[in-house]
C-alpha cells in the first residue's frame, strides 16, 4: 500500500486509431458489434461452439483447467471432472459473446430476464457511509454481470487495461457509459479516493497476482496466494466488503445477481484470517455454477515455497 501507482494515460480517441495497423483490431471490433446484435440464445449456441474448440485446440489451457478442476473438486470421479472442465470451457465461450452484449448493447433490454438478489444487504452496507467494496470473481459473465448490475446500483470498477491500446479504449469507453469511474487495477489511491466518497467499486481478488504482498491462504483447501490488499483498503477506508457473483441460467436464457451481507469483523487484524475469509465467500459462490468460473488460469502457480514442484508441471499421458 506504500507503493504510489503513476497513473497511465489512456489514449480512448477514436481518430488516433486510422492507421492500417489498427484495422485488424477495428475488424474485430466490428464482429463483436454485429454478434451483439444477434438473439441471445442465438449467441450462446455459437459461444459454446467456440468453447468447444477451445477445449478441443487449446490444449495448454485445458490442461490448466483439469489441473485445477481435479485438484478442487476431488469429490468428484474422472468422468465427471472431464464433464465439468468441457463445460466450463462452453460456458466461458458464451462468456466471450456476452463482452460484445455488454459493452454495444443497453442493459435495459435484459433486466426482464435478470433477477436480483440480496439488494437490501448493499443498502445496509452502504448506509454505514465509508463506500463499499464489491467482492467480486472472475465469473464467465464478468462484464455482463456487472453491466446488468448497474441497472440497479451506481457503481466503479476497476480494470486490467488490454495490452492493445485500441481494443483498451473500446473496452474503456463501453465501461466509462455503465460505471461512474473506471480505474486501472494498480491505482489504489483512487480507489480509496472513490470509497471515502461512500462509492460502491467492483473489486476482484482471485487470481494469482505473484509473491509481493500475499499470504498463502486456502482456496477450495489449497494454499493459494491471496493478496493482503484488501485488508489494507478495509482497514484505510472503513468500507464495507460486500461478495457479489452474478450467473447466467442454465434452464433458459436469463441472469441472476447476487449481493451478500457484508463480511463481519474485517479487517480482523490477522492477514492470513482475513484472506481465508475473501477466499470462503468466493468459493461459496463458485460453487453455485462451478462451470462459470475462469478455471483456465493458473490460480496455484505460485507455491508457498520456492522449490515446491510446478503445480501445473507436465501434462498428464491419458
Amino acid at each position: 500500500m506504500k507503493r504510489k501507482h503513476r497513473k497511465k494515460e489512456r489514449d480512448l480517441d477514436y481518430s488516433h486509431y486510422l492507421h492500417p495497423r489498427w484495422w485488424p483490431t477495428w475488424l474485430g471490433v466490428g464482429a463483436m458489434w454485429l454478434m451483439a446484435r444477434l438473439p441471445l440464445g442465438m449467441q450462446w449456441k455459437i459461444g459454446k461452439l467456440i468453447g468447444e474448440l477451445a477445449w478441443r485446440f487449446i490444449p495448454q489451457r485445458r490442461h490448466i483447467a483439469e489441473t485445477n478442476i481435479r485438484a478442487c473438486f476431488p469429490e468428484l470421479s474422472d468422468n465427471e471432472q472431464r464433464a465439468l472442465v468441457r463445460k466450463a470451457f462452453h460456458s466461458n465461450g458464451i462468456g466471450l459473446m456476452e463482452i460484445g452484449v455488454a459493452w454495444f448493447r443497453n442493459a435495459s433490454d435484459f433486466m426482464n430476464i435478470t433477477r436480483v438478489h440480496g439488494l437490501e444487504n448493499l443498502d445496509k452496507a452502504r448506509a454505514g457511509g465509508k463506500g463499499v467494496m464489491l467482492l467480486g470473481g472472475h465469473f464467465s459473465t464478468l462484464d455482463l454481470g456487472g453491466c446488468l448490475s448497474t441497472e440497479v446500483i451506481e457503481a466503479d470498477v476497476m480494470q486490467r487495461d488490454h495490452n492493445n491500446p485500441l481494443m483498451n479504449a473500446v473496452m474503456t469507453r463501453a465501461r466509462q457509459r455503465r460505471y461512474g469511474a473506471v480505474l486501472d487495477s494498480k491505482d489504489l489511491r483512487g480507489l480509496l479516493k472513490r470509497l471515502k466518497a461512500n462509492r460502491t467499486v467492483w473489486y476482484a481478488t482471485d487470481q494469482d497476482y505473484g509473491r509481493k504482498g500475499i499470504v498463502f491462504a486456502p482456496f477450495f483447501g489449497i494454499p493459494a496466494g491471496s493478496i493482503t490488499a484488501t485488508s489494507r483498503i478495509a482497514e484505510r477506508s472503513g468500507c464495507a466488503v460486500v461478495p457479489f457473483s452474478h450467473f447466467r441460467r442454465d434452464d433458459k436464457p436469463g441472469y441472476d445477481i447476487y449481493f451478500h451481507p457484508a463480511l463481519e469483523n474485517f479487517p480482523s487484524g490477522d492477514d492470513l484470517a482475513d484472506a481465508t475469509l475473501v477466499n470462503q465467500a468466493i468459493e461459496r459462490e463458485i460453487r453455485r455454477q462451478p462451470d462459470q468460473y475462469l478455471w483456465m488460469h493458473r490460480r496455484f502457480k505460485t507455491r508457498p515455497n520456492r522449490d515446491d514442484p510446478a503445480f501445473y508441471g507436465k501434462k498428464r499421458k491419458r
